[in-house]
């Protein structure tokens, strides 16, 4: 059987092999092995910022919450719990978690019940 591979010039690595099907562009590993995901919990403080914006955003409110001392599936299992606890939608953004609405007050007891440090940011 040949093995088929495919390469995009501007990532320079494999992208995807009939072998192992697709594989990750950062560290070309296949995808189920693929050690990008599994990084260590992301440094800081270890405080979580809970912050109120509507700056950019078309007029619409949403709580932001950063700095949150977890990693991968850990925080989308979090952000999930969050959104269900305000009942509303959110999103999950580069280790940001954005809540629809304003639950500041809210997020904060609930982070604090949950062992967290937070504390709330801007204005």
């Amino acid at each position: 059987m040949a093995r088929k591979t495919t390469s995009l010039s501007g990532l320079g690595g494999l992208v995807f092999s009939t072998d192992a099907g697709r594989h990750c562009p950062g560290c070309s590993q296949p995808v189920d092995a693929c050690i990008c995901n599994k990084a260590p919990t992301p440094e800081g403080d270890g405080i979580a910022r809970v912050r109120r914006e509507s700056k950019g955003r078309g007029g619409k409110t949403v709580t932001t919450i950063t700095g949150v001392p977890l990693a991968g599936d850990q925080l989308k299992e979090l952000a999930s719990a969050l959104k269900r606890r305000c009942g509303t939608g959110g999103a999950l953004k580069d280790g940001v978690i954005e809540i629809q609405g304003d639950h500041v007050q809210l997020l904060l007891d609930e982070l604090q019940k949950r062992g967290f440090k937070a504390k709330k940011s801007g204005g």
